[in-house]
């Protein structure tokens, strides 16, 4: 598959649009677009799962409380 092909802008109505070669479809109904620079990045907006979600937020700098302190131990718990 090419990585570079030469693709048609055109106006449809007052926006400028890109028609996008079938090898490069994207996935999906949506697409995020950045500039950087004088590049257009596109990205499919997916549907992630909550890995995806999870792999996105940053680590906690703080210590979780000890939830046991001050409860006894479970070989002292009647039944």
């Amino acid at each position: 598959m090419p990585t570079v092909r030469h693709a048609r802008l055109f106006r449809n109505g007052r926006n400028q649009a890109l028609r996008i070669p079938k090898e490069f479809e994207l996935e999906g109904e949506e697409a995020i677009i950045r500039k950087e620079g004088d590049k257009l990045i596109i990205e499919p907006v997916t549907k992630g799962g909550l890995l995806q979600l999870l792999a996105t937020l940053k680590a906690l700098d703080e210590k979780f409380p000890d939830v046991d302190e001050g409860l006894p131990p479970l070989d002292d718990i009647q039944l």
